[in-house]
């Protein structure tokens, strides 16, 4: 009896502790809230090996000029992410991303009837507008301020540079191994020296 009625007042707290280490282990640490905020935004959900790198496509994102800035928010593998802010704020998402990982996003260009800069446009939703490039780099400009019009989003795709995107496929690393070995099979054969004839005595 004496032994319970020392237990007793720890009960409570020992329930409470015990709630305590259930709610901490139910609930979502902050890097999980990151991984579902990133996960899907604009970016495939699955990754092919063979898709570029995200840091290559930096080069060809347009520069900050005047009152807005261009601000580097997400890369990953196959797919890079700028902010485009004025005066600290949000105006809209720029993207590039490698739709070698997902083909449905390349498929819809093949029936656009718009284009931009000479590649085919789809606007996306209300917010979205976008291009294919080469059949397969998506240059993308997501509004994020209503007042950021189809039109702000067309003139900003063509500060992408888009020839330089353009050029990118050509000298993928799986080319460049192509033609690599293309050199090889094409190269003179070993040349041979003729045989050396030499004189013999008499008999």
């Amino acid at each position: 009896m004496k032994t319970v009625r020392w237990i007793k007042p720890f009960i409570p707290i020992a329930l409470v502790f015990l709630l305590f280490l259930t709610s901490c282990a139910s609930a979502p640490s902050k890097y999980d809230e990151v991984q579902q905020d990133t996960t899907g935004f604009n970016a495939p959900a699955a990754v092919a090996k063979q898709a570029e790198k995200g840091g290559t496509f930096n080069q060809f994102f347009p520069e900050g000029e005047e009152e807005y800035s261009v601000v580097p928010s997400q890369e990953k593998q196959g797919f890079a992410e700028y902010k485009l802010k004025q005066d600290g704020k949000t105006l809209a998402m720029l993207s590039i991303n490698d739709t070698i990982s997902l083909p449905t996003a390349a498929a819809k260009y093949e029936t656009a009837a718009n284009t931009i800069a000479g590649y085919p446009a789809v606007q996306q939703g209300n917010t979205a507008t976008g291009i294919l490039v080469n059949g397969r780099y998506q240059v993308k400009v997501l509004s994020r301020d209503a007042a950021f019009s189809p039109e702000d989003r067309a003139a900003w795709i063509q500060k992408f540079d888009l020839q330089g995107l353009a050029q990118l496929e050509s000298d993928t690393k799986a080319n460049r191994q192509a033609r690599k070995a293309q050199k090889e099979d094409t190269s003179p054969a070993d040349s041979r020296t003729s045989p050396v004839l030499v004189p013999q005595p008499a008999t």
